[in-house]
């Protein structure tokens, strides 16, 4: 087995949330490697660091970038935070990371289908679940803005918690970014995408703020059958989901972070490929399949797809 007490990262995708997990692990000790297409992000992050601003204080973190994923010689952990559009080439970008046997990955992505997407390129042992309450935005080309400190969570796609996962969530905590180990992560996952249900489609096609979805009501409404129909889809695939429980993490995110967008929201504002079809697609396709009907998920991914005509997306 191996030993996780201190694992080279690589991290693909340096976004907000890549470069927060990243930031806070360099931050922490660990030797992290970010990955990212975004030269002009890149480029300042080698020259200046990588500025973090909000929550522990503004400071300059001395972190590692890269374009040009080949150039990394060997990580023990390689973490999936692009979009998942993206998830093949940035997967076979990283295979040679695999080929010492020991590598791991981990998906900290938004939706269904990416830890098996990923999986089939690396090999379905290689892949971890994972998920996280934490919160970023990037304020300008090397600047993240952290939101607060909340746990993340990582687990065996077939659940239990194993002796590597158990290893990387004490390595990850004891090294700036709190992480536990989950005995049930499709669940969790499953749990969170309540969440993502709730707000993508209703705050990307009004451009408002999570918080401006319930100050709407008839938004707030559309949300809530949203979730609704996505926890009879959960259900039909074994996963018992309290619908309580579910509203209560939609509730959490919009009252906790009621000025942020979707990231759904600022794909289509910034007239990027979005993860409708992860999101909201995935969710539907499973429907399709248990002859389960989704009209309202099938009208959000409607709009969305139809903003997304505007700019060839």
């Amino acid at each position: 087995m191996n030993d996780f007490a201190r694992p080279t990262v690589v991290v693909v995708g340096a976004g907000a949330m890549g470069s927060l997990f990243g930031g806070l692990l360099t931050e922490g000790g660990i030797d992290v490697t970010l990955v990212d297409i975004w030269r002009e992000h890149v480029d300042a992050i080698n020259e200046n660091g990588l500025r973090m601003v909000g929550h522990g204080g503004d400071r300059i973190i001395p972190a590692r970038a890269t374009t040009d994923p080949s150039t990394i010689g060997g990580a023990d952990v390689v973490f999936f935070q692009c979009k998942a559009t993206c998830n093949a080439d940035a997967a076979a970008s990283v295979k040679h990371l695999f080929d010492n046997g020991r590598a791991v990955a981990v998906s900290f992505q938004n939706g269904l289908g990416n830890e098996e997407e990923i999986g089939s390129i690396l090999g379905e042992g290689r892949i971890l679940g994972g998920l996280t309450a934490q919160g970023a935005n990037i304020e300008a080309p090397g600047v993240v803005r952290n939101h607060a400190e909340l746990p993340s969570f990582i687990g065996e796609m077939n659940g239990g918690v194993s002796g590597r996962t158990r290893a990387l969530a004490s390595a990850f905590s004891a090294h700036g970014l709190p992480t536990e180990a989950s005995e049930n992560i499709r669940h969790d996952i499953w749990k969170k995408l309540m969440a993502n249900i709730g707000v993508s489609g209703t705050s990307a096609a009004p451009n408002l703020p999570l918080g401006g979805i319930v100050r709407v009501p008839e938004l707030a409404a559309i949300a809530y059958r949203a979730i609704d129909e996505a926890l009879t889809v959960a259900k039909a695939e074994n996963i018992d989901l309290d619908p309580d429980d579910a509203r209560e993490v939609f509730h959490q995110i919009t009252s906790g972070t009621p000025g942020n967008k979707s990231s759904l929201c600022v794909d289509v504002v910034n007239e990027r490929p979005s993860e409708v079809d992860y999101i909201y697609g995935a969710v539907m396709k499973l429907g399709a399949k248990h002859g389960i009907d989704t009209p309202v998920l099938q009208t959000i991914s409607a709009v969305i797809k139809g903003l997304q005509s505007h700019y060839g997306a």
